[in-house]
């Protein structure tokens, strides 16, 4: 998924809290030049447009910087917010080449139900609901499927034996286990490891 974001450089001198009370968010795009950052400043009805369907580490945006005039792929990076009112208080974005790789965290979407647990009476224990890969910027998957149908109980997936898009290289331990069937416990069973 790709979305659009326009925003203006911040003026200078002007203070982090005095924007967001004028309705504005602080933000900064690094990576666009080099190692030099720039500071930002994003209007809070965009940036919680933005937020409802960005997810960090993972959406790839397109900014707009309408006074330099800049634009680019960038993904969000961070997105700090307020302590105890929760609102957005700060985002960072990283700027991208097209031709360079990315490492993204992407969800795992599980598909099917186990043998393990529709006749043997199994559980179905997802260790991992997202792995980090590595691709280019326009390449970056949505969700990685992964197909539960065949775990009988004792059963397990690894990171090896995901089937990932083409271009897209998981850089987790490929020996990590990502789910797996496991018999139910019994209250006995919990009531003596509690002793």
């Amino acid at each position: 998924m790709e979305l659009t974001v326009e925003c203006q450089k911040r003026p200078e001198g002007s203070k982090p809290n005095a924007l967001r009370r004028q309705g504005l968010i602080p933000a900064v795009v690094y990576g666009h030049n080099g190692t030099e950052s720039l500071s930002l400043a994003i209007n809070e009805k965009t940036v919680e447009r933005l937020l409802k369907k960005a997810i960090v580490n993972n959406t790839l945006i397109n900014l707009n910087i309408t006074d330099i005039p800049w634009s680019g792929k960038t993904l969000l990076r961070e997105v700090q917010t307020h302590p105890w009112k929760g609102n957005p208080y700060h985002l960072s974005f990283f700027a991208l080449s097209a031709k360079e790789s990315v490492e993204v965290d992407v969800n795992l979407n599980f598909v099917g139900e186990p043998v393990g647990v529709k006749l043997e009476g199994g559980i179905l224990d997802l260790v991992l609901t997202q792995v980090t890969v590595k691709c280019k910027p326009d390449s970056i998957p949505e969700s990685i499927d992964v197909n539960v149908s065949n775990l009988h109980m004792g059963d397990a997936i690894h990171i090896s034996e995901l089937v990932l898009p083409e271009g897209i290289t998981v850089i987790d331990n490929p020996e990590q286990v990502v789910a797996c069937v496991v018999p139910p416990s019994s209250e006995s069973e919990e009531a003596e490891a509690g002793a």
